[in-house]
Parts: structure tokens; C-alpha cells; sequence
């Protein structure tokens, strides 16, 4: 069965850092663009990051340019996130996807693999 495990989140002061992983397994991991989502509550899901090694695309939503950092390990099979200088504004699940062909515009697709999420909270 093919799983995808984030892990990382927690509670942490506003101007503090996490790093998210995103962890695969049973896929050809380098085959795929890995996405970033989160999802507030009362809020849609929206698109954070995303990396794709075909064509080296990073992407980052304006909210979060120059705060968080993507990067990939295709060796470990591993996606990470890493969120510096975080704001309440940030508290929210994390998800990551999985899309093939590994374009970041196709990332988040219900086709999608998924991960079942890890809960990231920013105390003011």
C-alpha cells in the first residue's frame, strides 16, 4: 500500500521554527512532484510548497515566501518543510501530496496520493 507519513508538527511560539517531513513509501518517490497543503479550521485547503525534481520547480505561496524552505532527499524518500520565523496565521494541518507526472501545477488532486496530516500550531 502506498503511504505517505507527515511527522513534525506541534505547538510552538510565533517567531519559532518547525521542520516537517513527509515520508514515502511504496512508490518510486523521484517519479512524483510532492506538494505542501494546509488547511485551517473553517478554512479551505490551500497549496503552501511544492517540489518537483523534472524541471527543478520550487514553489511557494506569497504568505510564506522567505519564511519556509522546501527540500527533497529522494535517498530517504523524504520531503521536508522547513518553517522559520512562524505566525498564528500559520496554525493549521499540513498535508503533503504525491502527483505523477511530477508537475507542481497538477500537486492536489483528489487522485493524489496523501498523507493524513500533521497539526501545526503557533501560540501568539
Amino acid at each position: 500500500e502506498v503511504q505517505l507519513v507527515e511527522s513534525g508538527g506541534g505547538l510552538v511560539q510565533a517567531g519559532g521554527s518547525l521542520r516537517l517531513s513527509c515520508a514515502a513509501s511504496r512508490f518510486t518517490f523521484d517519479d512524483y512532484a510532492i506538494g505542501w497543503f494546509r488547511q485551517a479550521p473553517g478554512k479551505e485547503r490551500e497549496g503552501v510548497s511544492c517540489i518537483s525534481d523534472s524541471d527543478g520547480t520550487t514553489y511557494y505561496t506569497d504568505s510564506v515566501k522567505g519564511r519556509f524552505t522546501i527540500s527533497r532527499d529522494n535517498a530517504k524518500n523524504t520531503v521536508y518543510l522547513q518553517m522559520n520565523s512562524l505566525k498564528p496565521e500559520d496554525t493549521a494541518v499540513y498535508y503533503c501530496a504525491a502527483a505523477r507526472p511530477p508537475l507542481c501545477g497538477l500537486v492536489g488532486r483528489p487522485s493524489d496520493y496523501w498523507g493524513q496530516g500533521t497539526q501545526v500550531t503557533v501560540s501568539s
